[in-house]
């Protein structure tokens, strides 16, 4: 009977330290659920939801720009260190020809990082690894 005492409370006491960093991720649940709100706000018109994107996200419109790609993994957007999707969000991608708003006046620097927070709370385990492994290296070379 001791043991299984035990057992519960070891596994309530992970349950709790788990509950408040997202599965070994940089980010807490707090910053997941404040995220899809913003993003649901902000974000989601173009890609979806569950930042899953449109479909043919793949092939240019007749205005030949790409449509939002999607953000919870299978895309590109897990190639790109922090810095850059923190930056993509803030200036948007009109700059770099497509139609993707700006919103460094709309969003700030913490609500940026809770949105990031919501779509990557969407990437596989294995995805966010690789994420995290090339998010090292870029910090390693330069120097941080």
């Amino acid at each position: 009977m001791r043991m299984i005492r035990y057992t519960l409370l070891g596994a309530t006491i992970l349950l709790l330290l788990t509950d408040s960093i997202a599965a070994g991720r940089w980010y807490t649940d707090d910053q997941v659920k404040n995220g899809e709100k913003l993003f649901s706000e902000n974000c989601a018109s173009c890609h979806g939801q569950n930042a899953e994107a449109t479909q043919n996200w793949k092939q240019p419109g007749v205005d030949g720009k790409y449509p939002p790609p999607p953000l919870n993994g299978p895309a590109h957007a897990w190639h790109h260190p922090m810095n850059i999707l923190r930056r993509q969000i803030r200036i948007g991608g009109i700059p770099l020809g497509g139609s993707m708003p700006p919103f460094k006046d709309k969003l700030s620097a913490k609500e940026i990082d809770d949105v990031i927070t919501f779509f990557q709370s969407k990437w596989s385990d294995n995805i966010y690894q690789q994420w995290e492994e090339r998010e090292a290296m870029m910090s390693k070379a330069q120097g941080n």
